[in-house]
């Protein structure tokens, strides 16, 4: 059996650096990349990042439905051609960073432009859930310790929706709604 961090969304930012003048190619490889990633099961996308101010760091935002899915393609043959063609054209290996479920939302590396859920769309997700557990979980706390001072029984009811939200919800929610959250 998985654990929940090999269930959640996973999501890999590489940055490269791209030797000068071979930028055009560098993109077009990784255009091939991520056109053939898109028929890998559990992808979810990608973003490319140029550098700015002429720069020659590029930066890329993987995103997967779980890390099992993740982990087929860093071994797959797809990404293995890839390096090898890449390699001629960048000054050092990547950078790999890989981020799970909230931990992607709340902090993202410094000094990299990550793209974020639709604010719209998490507030709507996120009112619907915290709606369903404030009625449902408010409710049953109040039920069970009826005789304890009312701040007391917010404090409980608050605690067990955070981690319900934390470690249950917002994980499975993130990568049922993945295509939703993260609107193309």
């Amino acid at each position: 059996m998985q654990s929940d961090t090999q269930q959640e969304p996973v999501t890999v930012i590489v940055r490269r650096r791209v030797k000068i003048g071979h930028q055009e190619r560098y993109e077009k490889l990784v255009h091939e990349l991520t056109k053939e990633a898109g028929s890998m099961a559990g992808y979810l996308g990608t973003n490319i990042y140029r550098p700015e101010n002429k720069g020659q760091e590029y930066t890329s935002v993987f995103r997967f439905d779980t890390v099992e899915n993740l982990k087929q393609f860093e071994v797959s043959e797809l990404r293995n051609t890839f390096l090898r063609e890449v390699t001629p054209h960048v000054e050092a290996d990547a950078i790999w960073e890989r981020m799970t479920g909230l931990e992607f939302w709340f902090s993202p590396p410094p000094d990299t432009k990550v793209p974020q859920p639709s604010p719209f769309r998490m507030a709507i997700l996120l009112i619907i859930v915290v709606y369903g557990l404030v009625l449902s979980i408010g409710w049953l706390v109040g039920q069970v310790l009826i005789t304890w001072p009312y701040p007391l029984r917010l404090l409980v009811t608050i605690a067990i929706e955070v981690f319900l939200m934390t470690y249950l919800l917002m994980p499975r929610l993130t990568r049922w709604l993945a295509r939703w959250i993260y609107p193309g």
